[in-house]
């Protein structure tokens, strides 16, 4: 593909992107591969291409544009080597016109700017939030210990006790030691926000969000077998895919159990009032990680947030439920916004007098209202936000 034939694919995809994004349609990355699939004259080089051409369009927007084109606008306002792309050459976007809408930048729609700005997420924020992520991988210590473990690039030690990072895009998956299960790709953060979990030995640990799995390995490796440990989801697919990444990493998940949404306390029943721990990694808007989703925030609604919200209320009062006297609830989502973190803590508080918060203890972070939290921009790292909620007893 000539280079103004890469421009005129990445509008195409962005004008699909755009409309997944409104009508809650597959994410980016989907579409760009079966874009690719139909078009299997596109080499290596050209997906690689186009495919930076797109993420760098969406990254230069802030609302959602328009249209395609009105994206790659934004870009080529950054780029004059783009701008002269715009040639009306064959299978090359039309040369552009004077008074041509062009999309407009910013970190995300006003209204969700603001809300970040109250959250205490304001403009010197912004870059981080859009930046491109490094690659971190947490050694499995059930398999290798960080400070011996050979890998085919030298990784940076972190501060969580079992991470490493590597640049964007290192070939981690075609490593030995991927395929072997001695290492997992997991965000510094994501490790990070799982040093607030500390089971003793013997406890029983329920993950009531486990999703693929990415955190209850983490606890696996954690538990060294010595308890039980439990991972719930409603989601089949992802949980489904939690066996055998579990048996590649040697790590002991007890159950796994299957959660009809609105009525997963039938499902639970056996572990209610048994767990020492539960997590709750809550789903949620996902405004910690648009380094790695950056069309994610053209998705979210006011609408969306509120349903959101409620989701996040409910599965804090079924963790509730799960706890015995004197365990504990640890609530995580990787949203920077109050109204998904620090404020569920404060409404579960006051509709429950018998629990009690207290600052998790993590290497790294910053107090956050009562929890702590990651960012970006401060920590080199996803947002996340972690609180630690005790049954007084």
């Amino acid at each position: 593909m000539r280079p103004a034939a890469r421009v005129q694919a990445a509008i195409e995809l962005l004008d699909g992107i755009i409309e997944a994004a409104q009508n809650r349609g597959a994410p980016a990355d989907r579409l760009i591969s079966q874009y690719f699939k139909e078009r299997r004259y596109a080499g290596s080089k050209d997906r690689r291409a186009v495919r930076e051409l797109v993420y760098g369009a969406i990254r230069a927007c802030g609302p959602v544009p328009e249209w395609g084109r009105a994206a790659m606008l934004r870009l080529a306002e950054s780029d004059e080597s783009i701008k002269a792309l715009f040639d009306g050459s064959d299978h090359g976007p039309a040369p552009i016109k004077e008074d041509e809408v062009v999309a407009k930048g910013g970190a995300a729609a006003q209204w969700l700017v603001e809300r970040l700005a109250v959250s205490g997420i304001d403009a010197e924020h912004h870059a981080a939030l859009l930046g491109r992520a490094p690659l971190d991988l947490r050694v499995n210590a059930l398999k290798a210990e960080r400070a011996t473990l050979e890998l085919p690039e030298a990784g940076e030690p972190l501060t969580a006790p079992h991470a490493l990072r590597f640049p964007t895009g290192t070939k981690v998956e075609q490593w030995e030691a991927y395929r072997d299960g001695l290492v997992e790709i997991q965000d510094h953060g994501s490790q990070l926000v799982c040093e607030a979990i500390v089971p003793e030995d013997g406890a029983c640990v329920i993950d009531l969000c486990a999703g693929a799995g990415g955190k209850t390995l983490a606890l696996a490796a954690k538990m060294a077998g010595a308890g039980t440990l439990i991972a719930s989801d409603t989601d089949k697919r992802r949980l489904g895919n939690l066996a055998p990444r579990a048996a590649k990493a040697g790590a002991k998940v007890d159950h796994t159990v299957l959660l009809d949404p609105g009525k997963e306390m039938e499902a639970l029943t056996d572990w209610q009032g048994k767990g020492d721990i539960v997590l709750v990694d809550a789903p949620c808007s996902g405004t910690g990680t648009w380094r790695r989703n950056p069309e994610s925030r053209w998705r979210i609604t006011p609408n969306e947030l509120d349903k959101l919200a409620a989701t996040q209320d409910r599965l804090l009062d079924i963790a509730a439920q799960l706890v015995k006297p004197g365990g504990a609830i640890v609530y995580i989502t990787c949203s920077l916004l109050n109204e998904e973190g620090a404020d569920r803590i404060d409404a579960f508080l006051e509709r429950t007098s018998d629990w009690q918060a207290t600052t998790p203890a993590l290497p790294i972070g910053e107090e956050h209202r009562k929890g702590m939290r990651l960012t970006p921009y401060q920590h080199g790292t996803d947002g996340f936000f972690v609180a630690k909620l005790h049954w007084a007893c």
